[in-house]
């Protein structure tokens, strides 16, 4: 048994993306877009037993940003107002603005604690293979977590064949396995998810997000698994029911409800440090 399969035999990561990109103010009134939003909510997530957040930025007119002075301050925000309880990961998501060596500079300015990484934007091909790779190990020598993000089957093909070439740095880079697609309008499906497991993503840590009302359904697939989840508003912003959710924060109350009395406890942010940044 790997260390990360010890690791999540009693304990499950629970991630919230409360944001995202695309989403705005129009499509939820509590969809976090200031820092100091950003940060109302995160307090609100840490009750909640959420211990990373997966974080995006707006400019000055609301669209999807990069820039390292708007996480720097939404960072901080953050930090004030729940210590170091909860670990922040940034996003290098493109959008279809930003190319690698942007995305990758941002994290090199900002030296973040944890980021999340789309493989097939940071290393498309064969030819991107050795920028991409010394980027990655920089982010092991200097303790950021990465957390690589995988959209199909193929994808998880090809990750694994690169982790097998050392790329990562890592016997076990962590990954998250999307279910669903933004772009053409998409759901996921619990069973989505079964599918990137027989490709190969067992062998190593994964958390599971889901676009659409099967959000739940599948997290609570993926904690039967062995696998973490990640929950919120970028992904989905529905209850079971069908009706909206309040917030954030009640998307996690109702995964902790459907769960019931699991042994896999919510990992704290110590935790997960003392595995993956202090390893």
């Amino acid at each position: 048994m790997s260390v990360h399969q010890a690791f999540a035999g009693d304990r499950i990561v629970i991630m919230s993306a409360p944001n995202g990109a695309r989403r705005t103010p129009e499509d939820h009134a509590a969809l976090p877009i200031t820092p100091r939003q950003i940060a109302e909510c995160a307090a609100s997530l840490v009750e909640e037993s959420v211990s990373v957040l997966h974080m995006h930025v707006r400019d000055e007119d609301n669209r999807h940003t990069l820039d390292a002075a708007r996480y720097a301050e939404a960072t901080a925000a953050v930090r004030s107002a729940v210590g170091e309880n909860m670990i922040i990961q940034i996003t290098t998501e493109a959008v279809g603005q930003f190319q690698p060596d942007e995305q990758m500079q941002v994290v090199r300015e900002l030296r973040p604690e944890a980021v999340s990484l789309a493989l097939r934007e940071l290393c498309p091909d064969e030819s991107s293979e050795a920028v991409a790779g010394a980027f990655f190990e920089w982010l092991v020598s200097e303790h950021i977590w990465p957390q690589y993000i995988l959209y199909s089957v193929e994808d998880v093909e090809r990750f694994d064949r690169l982790r097998r070439k050392g790329l990562f740095a890592d016997d076990y880079p962590f990954c998250m396995l999307v279910l669903g697609q933004y772009a053409d309008g998409r759901e996921g499906k619990p069973s989505d998810l079964d599918d990137m497991l027989d490709k190969g993503a067992a062998a190593y840590p994964w958390s599971v997000c889901c676009f659409g009302s099967s959000e739940n359904d599948a997290a609570l697939h993926a904690a039967a698994a062995g696998g973490h989840v990640r929950i919120g508003f970028e992904n989905n912003v529905l209850l079971q029911d069908g009706s909206v959710a309040r917030d954030n924060s009640a998307l996690i109350a109702q995964f902790h409800a459907s769960r019931g009395n699991s042994a896999r406890q919510a990992a704290t942010a110590d935790e997960i440090r003392e595995r993956w940044l202090n390893a």
